[in-house]
């Protein structure tokens, strides 16, 4: 017995040493159901009441925090819809639980109320379910706008209202300005829902950008417009529609009508509460001054410029302001102005009250405000320049108190009264948490799941967080290091230095595996070293940090790379004379800067997407961080890749998109060119119907590609 005992634990032990064993593969890199996943979906607060509801597998559960019931299965709501004469459901939709009886979802391209007590079913709106894109509903009376093509609509009941082009150039209830300053869509809804404000933009003065669909039988060109920086940019107005009256005007935004009035940016569209003004951030073209003006909506003249913000680098709004509930003449507003992203309270009247929030971190967002409007909740890095908390901060005193001590990233929902909040987070160490804390008694009411470690079974790599000096010796930045698994003593590791490093971007964040990803754990279970390290010039950690690099991007940013490489050189089982380094986009461009500067250090480099010369780059973004060529001639030359090819030395995977519609197809192409003309080898790949990612099943043949090259030339 003692020995069938002792066998069976040896037979255990081996199981679960080989259950932890296992790899992953190519094929399971683009597997979602390798990430944690919650079973509870649409976490959510029950209208004003303390009461939760979500969506377990095919089930709507209601209740208070831990005594939930299940209200509404899938198979009962198909079952009322067939009786309506509609389609059934696959999966239980997306809703909101408007109180304990209630709740509103979307189907087959109506707005459905449904009441779970008396087990009817009621439309309130409806919307087109074919050419439709850029649906907006506002939820007072459920009208819609929508895009078909160029075209905005505006669906009242039964009643459509069409704001349509007469030319294939004007672009109606879209997003403009290349989505940049935060904006992302083109429709902007009144609070009490009796009007529409929308952009109209004019692209007929911007020069048609050829790409060519090669599916046809005779490729035929499909040209876009393409605004490059220092050439002519599209033209904006904001219009708004009046539901009651069936009419529209467009907003006197342009006071002296030259052509620097015509480029200006209008941003962050937002609404009083009463709906009597519109407020919108104008931003010159060349991005060093903000004008918050404010317009009458009944005429949609001119009224005032409420305050303006200059900077001789740039500024960039990205958010709108946002009115305090009970006090309708005050409102909240994000700036940079002292070097970091706080909150400022304003008078409507223009006069600045107080700053709200003061330090060296950065408040990422609001998340909402109690009912007397003491208080905003918002996201902070306060704690941690890689995590993200929720905090309640006392509009009057400035007072912040931490919500969500949790080590890691949260995102939190919190109740009309602003006394309890769900509070889903995650780290490097915890796949996935979900609580309902009460804020008064300051303690958690409920778990509703903690997640495994969804790879528990595999060989685990090793994921250390850390900091190093920037170039400046003086500046932290942080990075992420990926070690393979059962590493041997003595052994060195082919490393590869994985890179994005420009605005708007962190890659290394107190989340599950570092912000990293599958194809990260991948390489390093094949035996590679995979590193990164946020450098100046990304995001969050303050304006001086991100635009040192104003004029001339790439230059700090590699030489923060740089640092980053001297601290992997440093490490006994990184192999020197095996380093490569990779990136997309900004990452591809840093990747071939790097590449061609250090030669002796890299001997593989694999670029996707790659910028290499600034001036074919899009306005909005370019002259943000480069200014217009005609104004710095030194810094476009002196960051152009073009002008490097000539050293390029080892190894170069050059992929392009070739209907990339962000970084242009012309990029790569001129500088394949270069190489021919300095007697340079590079490899070079296509992937002919995709745009500036590569999407869908075809990006594990990107990961394959990426992965042979290196066990080719690096390995």
């Amino acid at each position: 017995m003692k020995r069938f005992i002792l066998l069976a634990a040896v037979l255990m032990l081996s199981l679960s040493v080989g259950a932890q064993d296992k790899m992953l593969s190519s094929k399971q890199l683009m597997t979602w159901s390798l990430y944690p996943q919650a079973k509870m979906r649409g976490l959510q607060f029950v209208g004003n009441t303390n009461q939760i509801a979500y969506v377990q597998d095919t089930v709507l559960y209601v209740g208070n925090p831990g005594k939930t019931k299940a209200r509404l299965t899938l198979s009962a709501l198909n079952k009322v819809l067939a009786g309506a004469g509609m389609e059934s459901l696959r999966g239980f939709p997306r809703c909101t639980v408007l109180n304990d009886k209630e709740l509103r979802f979307n189907a087959n391209g109506k707005v459905m109320l449904y009441n779970m007590a008396k087990k009817t079913l009621s439309q309130v709106a409806k919307y087109p379910t074919e050419n439709a894109s850029n649906l907006d509903m506002e939820e007072t009376h459920y009208k819609t706008a929508y895009t078909n093509g160029n075209n905005l609509y505006i669906a009242d009941g039964d009643k459509v209202f069409p704001i349509e082009s007469a030319d294939q150039d004007i672009v109606f209830g879209q997003s403009v300005h290349r989505n940049e300053f935060g904006i992302e869509k083109g429709t902007f809804w009144s609070p009490k829902g009796n009007y529409l404000a929308f952009y109209r933009m004019d692209q007929s003065m911007v020069t048609d950008y050829p790409l060519v669909n090669t599916t046809a039988r005779i490729a035929r060109e499909q040209p876009f417009k393409y605004p490059m920086a220092g050439m002519k940019s599209h033209e904006v107005t904001v219009g708004i529609y009046d539901a009651a009256q069936g009419s529209v005007l467009y907003l006197d935004s342009r006071h002296d009508e030259s052509v620097a009035e015509r480029e200006n940016y209008l941003t962050n569209i937002s609404w009083d509460p009463e709906e009597e003004f519109l407020y919108i951030a104008k931003v010159n073209r060349e991005q060093n001054r903000m004008w918050m003006e404010r317009y009458y909506v009944a005429d949609g003249e001119f009224d005032t410029v409420l305050f303006t913000e200059t900077n001789s680098r740039y500024v960039e709004p990205c958010d709108p302001i946002r009115f305090v509930p009970q006090h309708n003449d005050q409102f909240l507003w994000f700036s940079l102005r002292d070097g970091y992203k706080h909150l400022y309270l304003y008078n409507t009247d223009g006069t600045l009250l107080r700053q709200v929030t003061k330090g060296n971190y950065e408040v990422q967002g609001i998340i909402g405000f109690d009912t007397k409007g003491e208080n905003v909740f918002v996201y902070a890095n306060k704690e941690s320049a890689i995590g993200l908390a929720a905090y309640r901060v006392n509009l009057t005193t400035g007072e912040m108190t931490l919500l969500t001590p949790a080590k890691g990233t949260h995102s939190v929902v919190v109740n009309a009264a602003g006394t309890q909040l769900i509070d889903v987070y995650n780290s490097v160490e915890n796949p996935g948490c979900a609580q309902v804390v009460d804020l008064k008694k300051g303690k958690v009411l409920t778990t509703l799941y903690q997640l495994e470690n969804p790879l528990k079974d595999y060989a685990m790599p090793g994921i250390k967080m850390g900091t190093i000096k920037a170039a400046d010796g003086v500046t932290d930045l942080y990075y992420r290091l990926i070690t393979p698994p059962n590493m041997k003593a003595g052994e060195k590791y082919p490393t590869l230095v994985y890179v994005y490093g420009g605005p708007h971007s962190q890659l290394v964040t107190d989340t599950w595996l570092g912000g990293g990803n599958l194809y990260f754990l991948f390489l390093a279970q094949q035996g590679y070293v995979v590193f990164t390290v946020d450098n100046r010039g990304t995001d969050n950690r303050g304006f001086e940090f991100e635009s040192c690099t104003h004029r001339q991007l790439g230059t700090i940013e590699m030489a923060d790379q740089m640092e980053g490489v001297k601290f992997l050189q440093s490490l006994p089982y990184v192999d020197k004379n095996r380093m490569g380094v990779e990136g997309w986009s900004f990452g591809g461009f840093m990747t071939i800067t790097m590449k061609l500067a250090h030669p002796e250090v890299f001997k593989v480099g694999c670029a996707g997407g790659p910028v290499i010369d600034w001036k074919w780059y899009e306005i909005m973004y370019g002259e943000r961080y480069m200014d217009m060529p005609q104004e710095n001639p030194e810094g476009y030359a002196g960051n152009s890749l073009l002008n490097k090819a000539k050293d390029l030395q080892g190894r170069l995977l050059v992929i392009h998109g070739a209907e990339d519609n962000t970084v242009v197809w012309q990029h790569s192409i001129e500088f394949i060119d270069a190489c021919i003309k300095a007697g340079k080898q590079v490899d070079y790949f296509i992937y002919p119907h995709h745009e500036h990612n590569v999407r869908g099943y075809d990006r594990i043949h990107l990961y394959e590609k990426m992965f042979d090259y290196y066990e080719t030339f690096l390995k």
